[in-house]
């Protein structure tokens, strides 16, 4: 499997843009809130007589934290930190009776045209589209690149 900086220099290859890079900034974070949500309506325990905590998401984070433990452990605790915001967000939308079917799908689309559109003004296809795997990527990127532009150097930061 890559290193982590080999994930990041290949991931960074197709998000140079400016435009761009402020594109995954803002979708990235939208995109992994709205498929967890998606997932979240995703009943796998229910259907297995089991807990209902365990559906679509909870299993997406296990297999994500699984891969992201391999990289760095202070990657694995950034993403659970951004898996709890987004299962705050999902509690809070169903404690308000909104459907988080339609937020998290509204949100999906929407934020996926803009990076269709961002990839389009850097002239580059997504990552992803080679290595499904840099689905997971794209949040450490888009963390480490935010990180750099609030002052936090790394030496993983490739658009400083």
């Amino acid at each position: 499997m890559r290193n982590l900086d080999q994930f990041l220099s290949a991931y960074g290859e197709s998000h140079r843009h400016p435009v761009n890079q402020w594109v995954h900034f803002i979708c990235v974070p939208v995109i992994f809130f709205s498929t967890l949500g998606l997932l979240w309506l995703v009943p796998i325990g229910r259907w297995l007589g089991l807990s209902e905590w365990i559906n679509g998401a909870t299993l997406l984070a296990a297999v994500g934290f699984a891969f992201y433990a391999r990289l760095k452990l202070w990657v694995l605790a950034m993403m659970a930190v951004w898996f709890a915001v987004s299962l705050a967000g999902i509690l809070a939308i169903q404690g308000a009776g909104l459907s988080l079917l339609w937020i998290s799908a509204v949100l999906w689309v929407a934020a996926w045209a803009v990076q269709v559109w961002g990839h389009k003004v850097e002239g580059k296809k997504p990552s992803f589209i080679d290595d499904l795997v840099f689905l997971l990527v794209g949040p450490v990127f888009v963390s480490v690149e935010i990180g750099a532009k609030m002052g936090i150097r790394s030496r993983y930061v490739l658009h400083p």
